[in-house]
């Protein structure tokens, strides 16, 4: 019986932290996500105004070439954000759930 509480304990502490872990990473995601629109947007405009305004880059960069310097820095601002802010909220939350006689 006793075994079967503890077995219990030890599985409802594991619900909880993969609950932690979802929402860590679901946040992540969501600031990532907006952090990748803002770049899309803070690239394209000056790519696509180069393009049309300078003699170089409208002979130079194709509209693959003008894509990929989007995506680029849209790509590396969500997994940026998204890393910085799954470590940050896990972080948070380890010390939140630290045992009391800790010190820091």
């Amino acid at each position: 019986m006793a075994k079967n509480v503890a077995q219990s304990a030890t599985l409802a502490s594991l619900d909880q932290k993969l609950a932690l872990a979802k929402r860590c990473s679901h946040e992540g995601v969501v600031a990532g996500a907006k952090a990748a629109i803002i770049a899309t947007i803070a690239t394209a405009i000056p790519t696509l105004a180069s393009v049309r305004m300078l003699p170089w880059a409208k002979a130079n960069l194709n509209h693959t070439a003008q894509a990929l310097i989007i995506s680029t820095a849209a790509g590396a601002a969500y997994f940026i954000v998204a890393d910085k802010t799954v470590l940050a909220t896990a972080r948070k939350n380890s010390f939140k759930h630290a045992p009391n006689n800790m010190e820091a």
